[in-house]
C-alpha cells in the first residue's frame, strides 16, 4: 500500500459544505482543511482484494493474512485477476484465507476476468453504475463499493448512510444525545452537501476526534 495521494477538491468545495450546515461549518472550522488521501492500492483490483480480505478481521490479524497473500507473487506488480483464479484453494488457505473469503476472491476474479467488471475504464463510469457492477461480486455490498469509489477513485459525491461513524458524525451535529439518525434523516441531511458528500463524510469522521462545541 502506497501513501495515496491528496484529494482534489473543486474550487469552493468547503464554502458550499459551510453553508450547507451552521454544525458542519464549526466542524470544518477546527478540522481545518481537508487532508483525505485516495489511490493507497497500487491497483483497483489491489484495493477490492484488500477489501475483501480485510472484511470482520482486526487489523493486525487481516495485515498478516494479506501480507502472506501478497507474497504469493512476488513480481513487483500486483498479480492478475488470472493468477489469482490460477492460485489452489490449499496454497491460500495456508495464508489464512477462509473458504468463504477464497470464494469471492475467485468471483471478484471471475468478474475482472470476464470483463463484467471492467477496471481499467472505472472513470469513463458514474457512481451508481460503478456500485452496481461491484456489488454484483461475491462478498462487496453497498458499503464496501463506495468505500472504493471514495478512497481509490476519489469520487467527491459518496455518501455511505449505513457507516457508523459517519452516522455518529451527523448525530453530533443535530446534537441527538446517544441516538443515531435513521436512513431518511441521513438521506436528506446529506442532500444539502451534494455534490460534496465524501468530503462532508470526512469532516464528520474527524469530528468524532475533537471536542466540537455545543450546537
Amino acid at each position: 500500500m502506497s501513501e495515496g495521494r491528496p484529494i482534489r477538491l473543486p474550487r469552493g468545495t468547503l464554502p458550499h459544505l459551510r453553508r450547507a450546515d451552521a454544525g458542519l461549518a464549526r466542524v470544518i472550522d477546527q478540522v481545518g482543511r481537508c487532508r483525505m488521501r485516495v489511490g493507497y492500492a497500487e491497483t483497483h483490483l489491489a484495493s477490492l482484494v484488500r477489501a475483501i480480505v480485510y472484511q470482520q478481521l482486526s487489523g493486525k490479524a487481516a495485515a498478516t493474512i494479506y501480507g502472506r497473500f501478497r507474497a504469493l507473487y512476488p513480481e513487483e506488480c500486483f498479480p492478475s485477476a488470472q493468477q489469482i483464479r490460477g492460485t489452489h484453494h490449499a496454497t491460500l488457505r495456508k495464508c489464512g484465507l477462509s473458504r468463504q473469503k477464497q470464494a469471492a476472491l475467485r468471483d471478484l476474479c471471475k468478474h475482472v476476468a470476464e470483463g463484467r467488471l471492467p477496471l481499467h475504464d472505472v472513470h469513463e463510469h458514474d457512481d451508481e453504475v460503478l456500485i452496481e457492477r461491484l456489488t454484483a461480486v461475491r462478498g462487496i455490498g453497498r458499503w464496501s463499493a463506495q468505500m472504493f469509489l471514495m478512497f481509490q477513485l476519489g469520487r467527491l459525491d459518496q455518501w455511505p448512510v449505513d457507516d457508523l461513524g459517519v452516522r455518529k458524525g451527523v448525530a453530533l451535529i443535530l446534537g441527538m444525545d446517544g441516538e443515531l439518525p435513521d436512513k431518511r434523516a441521513m438521506e436528506a441531511w446529506g442532500e444539502r452537501c451534494r455534490p460534496y458528500r465524501t468530503v462532508a463524510s470526512w469532516y464528520l469522521w474527524r469530528s468524532l476526534e475533537i471536542e466540537t462545541p455545543e450546537i
